[in-house]
């Protein structure tokens, strides 16, 4: 499903649970963030459209129709403008959203996926040792065309993982930095981007026809881990 059709779709439903738009809203961070930003506009638009009908409703449109008048007569411009309103909001935010899309950045989106699948994946790994050999990490990079010269640190994890759409070796080693975790994706980046949150910090690395990503806690210095294992990948010919 092409972006286009994703959004129309979650425009005219934003609870649309079925299978393939369920694939496509996972498929990007952009893509779940703008799932829930509609399904909570939805929910505001309609609170907002929860008006209380007076008792005498019925009465005072017969009274007008027939000219009689009314005191307190239903005056239904309150809700045109409501509406008007709504309709401004709404366009104001798909507007910003359109904008936001355009300006993205692909650096800053992997590293939005990165940090989320360290802390989605953390309480599956922080435990594991499974003494790594330069062999087996070389095994799994096989299929990106690549192999490692010499790692400089003890792997205590590394397998395929999935990243956004796509497929990533996924790695922990210990470094003289501290425990990191590093993924190598088929994704190209242009430049190298550090970034970080409350609780990591890390940096994409371009590298041939893909990006090394090397995520730490807050605080480390990974820029020379990243340098490090960036300048011991053989790629294939």
């Amino acid at each position: 499903m092409d972006d286009l059709e994703f959004r129309r779709r979650l425009l005219a439903d934003p609870f649309d649970n079925s299978q393939d738009l369920a694939e496509a809203r996972n498929e990007s961070i952009a893509n779940r963030k703008l799932s829930d930003e509609l399904q909570q506009l939805d929910n505001k638009l309609e609170q907002a459209m929860k008006v209380d009908v007076p008792d005498d409703l019925a009465d005072r449109i017969l009274f007008h129709q027939s000219g009689q008048p009314s005191s307190n007569s239903f005056k239904p411009r309150t809700l045109v403008a409501m509406a008007a309103s709504v309709a401004f909001v709404f366009g104001l935010f798909i507007g910003q959203y359109n904008q936001g899309i355009s300006a993205s950045n692909p650096q800053l989106e992997i590293a939005q996926i990165a940090m989320e699948h360290v802390k989605a994946e953390a309480p599956f790994i922080d435990g594991i040792d499974e003494s790594v050999t330069l062999s087996q990490v070389n095994a799994k990079l096989t299929p990106f065309g690549s192999t490692f010269n010499d790692i400089p640190g003890h792997v205590y994890y590394v397998n395929h993982c999935g990243f956004g759409n796509k497929n990533a070796l996924h790695m922990v080693m210990d470094t003289p930095q501290g425990k990191v975790t590093v993924f190598v994706v088929p994704e190209q980046s242009p430049d190298i981007t550090p970034f970080n949150d409350q609780s990591m910090k890390g940096v994409v690395v371009p590298v041939r026809n893909a990006s090394l990503i090397v995520v730490g806690e807050n605080g480390q210095d990974v820029s020379p881990v990243a340098t490090t294992l960036r300048n011991e990948l053989n790629w294939e010919i």
